[in-house]
């Protein structure tokens, strides 16, 4: 069996959150402060209808790396929901929800990971990757066009 890697799965849900709308998203690494999860994402939405877009989008792309939910809460509420896969849990909320339980200040002691400087990292790899490409595509037209 293949290790998960709770990480990019964390990392993927905060990206469809942010894809899908959501504020204030953010990731919670949990490993020196609960057995419970390797890692929290955080997020808010603005409507029922977004937590279920969120919802399920989260769901079908972690279907597709063959991850299942443990479980779900929240299924039939209207203002929060929580899909457990087990190193990570993401919790999807409305804002006066977020702001009664503040699960941020609950787990103060976890460390939030920086997404803003991942996507940045992330971005600027890709964006090398393609200029290596471009590289590697214009210098073989040139030895194509030699021969």
């Amino acid at each position: 069996m293949a290790k998960i890697d709770f990480f990019a799965l964390a990392v993927k849900a905060a990206e469809i959150a942010d894809d899908k709308k959501a504020i204030d998203t953010i990731i919670l690494d949990m490993r020196e402060v609960t057995a419970i999860a390797n890692y929290f994402v955080i997020t808010t939405a603005q409507s029922t209808p977004q937590i279920n877009a969120i919802s399920i989008e989260i769901e079908k792309t972690f279907k597709e790396q063959d991850i299942r939910p443990l479980r779900k809460d929240g299924v039939s509420s209207s203002s929060w929901k929580v899909i457990d896969c087990g190193g990570i849990v993401i919790h999807i909320m409305l804002s006066e929800i977020r702001e009664l339980y503040k699960l941020e200040k609950l787990w103060d002691n976890a460390v939030v990971v920086n997404i803003k400087k991942l996507k940045s990292k992330t971005e600027k790899i890709t964006a090398t990757k393609e200029v290596k490409k471009k590289t590697v595509v214009k210098k073989t037209a040139k030895i194509i066009k030699k021969l």
